[in-house]
């Protein structure tokens, strides 16, 4: 049995909260980092994996990702964007 949905399939502890991270997107849940990516490919996949909540934040650094690893500050939101294309 999987302690980590519900009866009904859904997720208990669905990615809520995201920040820019070494050129990649961390993923976070009530319980912790869930995932890192640095791809559009390797971000769907935790998503998917973990399941996505009805509102997800995201930190500052989302804004001003050129700070964390980006070349330019939107480029954390845009690999977000390519990444729920793909789910």
């Amino acid at each position: 049995m999987n302690t980590d949905r519900w009866p009904d399939n859904t997720p208990k502890y669905p990615i809520n909260f995201l920040d820019a991270h070494n050129g990649g997107i961390r993923m976070h849940n009530e319980t912790g980092v869930k995932g890192w990516a640095k791809t559009a490919e390797g971000v769907a996949y935790t998503l998917k994996t973990i399941g996505i909540a009805d509102t997800v934040m995201g930190c500052s650094s989302m804004d001003f990702a050129s700070e964390h690893g980006f070349e330019t500050d939107d480029g954390a939101m845009l690999l977000y964007k390519r990444a729920l294309e793909l789910i």
